[in-house]
């Protein structure tokens, strides 16, 4: 059986022993009755992946633009062929001119100063979390980190801020209240220990009302390095992100140091930005933890990808206009008019950032409503189509679905409706 010309190619791609598994399953249907005999090599064929990787390409049909269970941010075209050139034998850390050691991920260094100007220092580690950890480690370990109550919020599955620093061996300082906490709660709690002084962004909830915060600038002032995680990663402002705080302007505010995420608003791979004073920044990047929170080459490719090239999809998902959304849905609503079970209709809708990312921002959007029944199915597909349900139906958000997938949806849509 593996000698099928159709099985000995997936075996250059796929894997001998993994091809060989798929045989086995078939043979196994066969002997339990529920395939004929003669069809065990076409059932092998069929269940062919694509890769043998377990992770699936999906449709995120949500409204979620930075779905966390989904990845966060879909790479882009530039950042995937950065990428595939990358995944071989790569110059990562050498220079070709001279056949020494080079600078690792110089490229990415250079695109993120360009696009922040005026910034110090670059260093990228694999995480936002573990930017903050390096920064609690090589500058406050066994000293003191000033930090408001209001500011010592939960990440995502239960990993909380003041138990991440805390771990490193630095002292947290909670100064102020939940809702309230001025620039002189700041100075009361100044001291020789003081190491630096931290902001965090709580971008996964907003506290509004009889509430109050202290400046960057204003906190510049009082001596200590001030450091500030923004969180989602933009870094210059946007229009449509008002409230979003962006690395820019966070550092012409006065910050000596920001972190910040690259697989959020940024739209590039999972890692984690440190821009901001030259000086601090050589600390973090010669510090012996910096060399366990190195990100690969595969990283450091895509980022200066998203970075350098175009727009990213989660900026496109960003500034989609409501008529191209509606002209898309009216266009999948109509492929569906023949499947009468789908009970296809274009409605109104509202999109979310997510990720941990400007919460209170709604974006109007336009999805396409299908039964109930079509939610289970339509993920269970392939490719799987994730959904949200919504007053009793089962919704597809366009904002969040690539113009490219339209066609994968309507497909999945039938599948179900005729089943």
């Amino acid at each position: 059986m593996l000698a099928d010309p159709r099985l000995q190619a997936a075996q250059r791609t796929l894997g001998r022993s993994f091809v060989l598994e798929l045989v086995r399953q078939a043979q196994e249907r066969s002997r339990s009755g529920e395939i004929s005999p003669e069809s065990i090599v076409d059932a092998a064929v069929a269940a062919l992946p694509a890769t043998v990787s377990s992770m699936r390409k999906v449709v995120n049909a949500t409204g979620i633009l930075v779905h966390t269970n989904l990845g966060r941010a879909p790479l882009s075209r530039a950042a995937v062929d950065a990428l595939v050139a990358a995944a071989g034998t790569t110059d990562v850390e050498l220079d070709l001119a001279t056949g020494q050691r080079g600078v690792r991920g110089r490229g990415a260094v250079d695109a993120l100063a360009a696009a922040v100007p005026d910034v110090g220092g670059v260093h990228v580690v694999n995480n936002c979390a573990a930017a903050l950890a390096l920064i609690a480690t090589a500058l406050a370990q066994g000293r003191d980190i000033l930090i408001s109550r209001g500011e010592l919020v939960e990440i995502g599955d239960g990993f909380r801020i003041p138990e991440l620093l805390a771990s490193t061996g630095a002292r947290l300082v909670e100064v102020g209240t939940t809702n309230r906490t001025r620039l002189s709660d700041y100075e009361a709690a100044l001291g020789p220990e003081t190491a630096l002084i931290l902001k965090v962004h709580p971008s996964n909830f907003a506290v509004r009302g009889f509430s109050e915060e202290a400046s960057i600038a204003d906190l510049a002032t009082l001596g200590p390095p001030v450091v500030v995680d923004i969180g989602s990663g933009l870094l210059s402002p946007h229009p449509v992100l008002v409230d979003e705080p962006d690395a820019l302007s966070t550092l012409r505010a006065g910050a000596s140091l920001v972190a910040a995420s690259g697989d959020k608003l940024l739209g590039g791979p999972q890692c984690g930005l440190l821009l901001g004073d030259a000086e601090l920044v050589e600390r973090l990047r010669r510090h012996p933890l910096a060399r366990a929170l190195r990100v690969d080459k595969l990283t450091l490719a895509a980022l200066e990808a998203t970075v350098r090239g175009p727009h990213p999809p989660v900026r496109a998902m960003l500034e989609a206009k409501l008529a191209d959304l509606q002209a898309r849905a009216e266009k999948v609503v109509t492929a569906l008019a023949d499947v009468t079970e789908a009970e296809a209709e274009v409605v109104a809708s509202e999109a979310a950032v997510g990720g941990g990312g400007a919460p209170e921002v709604v974006l109007p959007s336009v999805a396409v409503a299908v039964p109930l029944r079509f939610v289970e199915p339509l993920r269970a597909g392939d490719p799987p189509v994730v959904t949200r349900t919504e007053r009793g139906r089962c919704l597809l958000d366009l904002r969040t679905v690539e113009p490219d997938d339209d066609e994968a949806l309507v497909k999945a849509v039938r599948r179900v409706g005729k089943d």
